[in-house]
């Protein structure tokens, strides 16, 4: 309208919107950039409002476990009991699995592959995992069937599970695991065992036991031999990859990326603080964190309405 600006302030953004953007920058851009632009955009990263779903798998591959620890403290705390999807590699003990748990009352999809958790950690905690609908517990070579049937017995809503292992993982055989799955998870819609050693009444038996099963990879696993006119004619609804691998993965990503099915277009937050983890310590964890990624494509940034004073930490250009 006339006498209307026609520019409009970007930091008047309310914090939900502004987190809804900031999920398509990458990890470093939301911790180390935008807390810079302005006060409001520094508030809403350091609430819940970009942190119901972190991902920080593929980052979590390079880091070093130190900084991994605190990564996961700060962002969960940040998420202030709001937190929805957790996508983490190489959790390396159980007591960071162990909080995670004690965080996950809004939890729907979890995924850990190259997890270091135990079985009777696994045990113990199950019960506060309760909501989750999607789990990856690929590569996690220290848990078996004790820890998949304690998650079965507690996680009723679960619908996807993936649980491949590498070729060379020496076990002799994991029909355990797949007798653990039959038990106690009947809602799978999704089951990925890639390269276990199962044998075909293991597998028959995960087929009669989870009637809602649309996907079943069973690539590499070679002992298995399923007649296809018989899966076809019981099971007409169900699609089976493998045991042969034809694909060398190629759609890997397509395979493994089940979700929960629901996509969280309203922002929950429930009430509550930031818990006991201390912001203050930001700039410290930043301290050679982003080095263990190798060299990042360098950031050039200028402000016009103003700058900390130590941005030179990050090799930023001062501002004009």
């Amino acid at each position: 309208m006339e006498g209307e600006s026609a520019f409009r302030n970007w930091d008047e953004l309310i914090p939900d919107a502004l987190g809804l953007i900031f999920k398509h920058l990458s990890l470093q851009e939301v911790l180390t950039v935008i807390p810079r632009v302005c006060k409001s955009w520094g508030k809403a990263v350091t609430g819940p409002y970009c942190w119901q779903e972190i991902d920080i798998e593929e980052w979590s591959k390079c880091c070093q476990p130190e900084h991994l620890d605190r990564m996961l403290q700060m962002l969960i705390a940040r998420s202030s009991g709001s937190l929805r999807k957790l996508c983490v590699s190489g959790l390396h003990n159980d007591m960071m699995f162990t909080f995670i748990a004690e965080n996950a009352g809004s939890l729907h999809t979890l995924r850990l592959p190259r997890g270091e958790m135990s079985d009777s950690v696994t045990e113990q905690i199950a019960g506060r995992l309760s909501a989750i609908t999607f789990l990856d517990l690929s590569y996690c070579n220290k848990i078996g069937a004790r820890a998949l049937e304690a998650i079965g017995k507690n996680c009723k809503m679960l619908e996807g599970l993936c649980r491949n292992m590498h070729p060379a993982t020496g076990k002799l055989t994991q029909d355990d695991e797949a007798n653990a799955i039959s038990a106690t998870m009947p809602k799978l819609r999704r089951l990925e065992m890639a390269y276990h050693d199962l044998s075909t009444e293991s597998v028959l038996t995960i087929l009669c036991s989870c009637s809602q099963l649309e996907i079943l990879d069973l690539r590499g696993c070679w002992d298995v031999k399923l007649d296809d006119k018989f899966i076809k004619g019981k099971f007409p609804n169900l699609k089976i990859l493998g045991p042969n691998v034809k694909d060398c993965y190629n759609d890997w990503d397509d395979c493994s990326d089940y979700s929960d099915g629901s996509e969280y277009l309203a922002w929950e937050f429930l009430a509550g603080g930031m818990g006991d983890y201390d912001d203050d310590d930001d700039d410290e964890l930043y301290d050679g964190m982003w080095d263990d990624e190798g060299r990042l494509e360098e950031l050039e940034l200028r402000f016009y309405d103003g700058i900390v004073e130590d941005a030179g930490v990050y090799g930023w250009p001062p501002s004009p």
